[in-house]
């Protein structure tokens, strides 16, 4: 034994005497372990095992008859002062916990699900399929307006992007997809989105639908296309704050 081993075990043997001197280890009733430390193991385990914190009467509950359980916790506590778990005392009661300066390690982020609204999965449907498309464009296909909160949701999920301007009037934003579309749906591309008679055997078109009615190919070609004009990046927030609406529906 190292001298500083056996400084150690000196002073475990002095804080562990009682009134009466050192507690002699033939006080211990039935111990199943001799070792001299065979208490603060029994301690160290019941502390460790035990969800909820313990008190001195119910650990010398445990413990052989006689043992000096308030030294043998504090043995506990000097021992684990500087680690990562600490022995501490709550109401009365001790326990294990982790040290507050490691508190961060145990911290968790969580990623908050929203569900989508129906206007937002059509609209996320009509660009996948569409684009790239406009605000308007959308709005003709649904039959119903499209507030800007619903593009806003979009665009922070990161499933679209603003592709371009269209070459008409006013200029409008287009519309597109991005990878984070096709890697959470798990598709390879757009072109794997359903078609036609997928969509008929699948229910989510009523099988009676006129001749004429066709499901787009899309495209999700970065190129832009000859009626598409590239924005700059330091356009992006004017055009944010140019297209916000009155009126901010995220559920229309």
């Amino acid at each position: 034994m190292t001298s500083g081993q056996e400084q150690a075990a000196q002073g475990e043997s002095a804080l562990l005497a009682g009134e009466g001197g050192a507690l002699p280890l033939g006080d211990l009733q039935a111990m199943p372990d001799p070792s001299p430390d065979s208490g603060l193991r029994m301690v160290e385990a019941l502390l460790f095992a035990s969800r909820d914190l313990l008190s001195v009467e119910e650990i010398a509950a445990r413990l052989p008859l006689g043992a000096n359980v308030p030294a043998l916790i504090e043995v506990l506590r000097r021992a684990y002062a500087t680690r990562g778990v600490n022995v501490v005392e709550i109401g009365g009661k001790f326990g294990f916990r982790t040290a507050e300066d490691l508190a961060y390690l145990l911290s968790r982020e969580q990623v908050e699900e929203r569900k989508l609204s129906r206007a937002a999965l059509e609209t996320l449907a009509i660009i996948a399929y569409h684009q790239p498309v406009t605000r308007a464009e959308i709005e003709e296909i649904r039959g119903v307006s499209t507030s800007k909160g619903t593009l806003d949701v979009l665009l922070e999920t990161g499933w679209i992007r603003m592709r371009g301007r269209r070459r008409t009037p006013g200029r409008p934003v287009t519309y597109g997809t991005t990878e984070a579309f096709l890697e959470h749906f798990m598709l390879t591309s757009v072109g794997d989105l359903p078609g036609l008679e997928e969509l008929k055997g699948s229910g989510l078109l009523d099988s009676a639908v006129p001749a004429s009615f066709l499901v787009p190919v899309p495209d999700d070609s970065s190129d832009l296309r000859e009626e598409e004009d590239p924005i700059d990046e330091n356009e992006l927030f004017d055009l944010i704050r140019q297209e916000d609406d009155p009126t901010d529906d995220r559920n229309g």
